[in-house]
């Protein structure tokens, strides 16, 4: 679906399962959702992810970020449609495998996220939704031009968990 240097995004499939655990079951990968997912929660992320392209008429949805040196998948990246208090907006996310942290790779992927959100969707703005504490995660999205534009709170799995929400706009309209 889309290419960084040294990745390739592209829709997740039933093949994808045993990566995907490997990335939502990790305890110090999933930190930012207080919890590592079940057998059970994999399956429905799974199921949400496979859902979105079909609703979205492959268009856009949480991709499988793939290694083209190795075909590893080592995480996955793309664009959802994200609540922020009752209105729905592109949010551009990323979680990718503890041992492939720090390469860079989420920086890549957020990057082209944005650019074809802004070149082939013709958004004009793109949001990432990060937890106050996950300051990896908002160094991507500072590395990718956002700035901070609110703060709310999001309860998930009976925890109040502050968010900052970040955006970038398309410039030169």
């Amino acid at each position: 679906m889309l290419e960084t240097q040294h990745l390739l995004l592209r829709e997740m499939t039933e093949n994808d399962w045993d990566d995907l655990c490997e990335i939502l079951q990790d305890a110090e990968v999933m930190y930012a959702y207080e919890h590592a997912f079940s057998d059970e929660e994999v399956r429905e992320w799974l199921d949400r992810q496979l859902a979105r392209y079909e609703e979205y008429g492959h268009r856009f949805g949480l991709w499988a970020a793939v290694l083209k040196e190795t075909g590893e998948m080592v995480g996955q990246a793309g664009l959802t449609m994200q609540d922020f208090k009752g209105e729905q907006v592109l949010e551009i996310g990323y979680l990718f495998k503890k041992r492939h942290w720090h390469k860079g790779y989420a920086t890549e992927a957020a990057v082209t996220c944005k650019n074809y959100a802004f070149e082939e969707l013709n958004e004009p703005r793109v949001y990432s939704i990060i937890r106050d504490s996950n300051t990896a995660s908002q160094n991507v999205a500072l590395r990718n031009g956002m700035k901070p534009v609110g703060t709310f709170v999001k309860h998930y799995y009976n925890v109040d968990m502050p968010h900052i929400l970040f955006c970038v706009e398309k410039t030169g309209n």
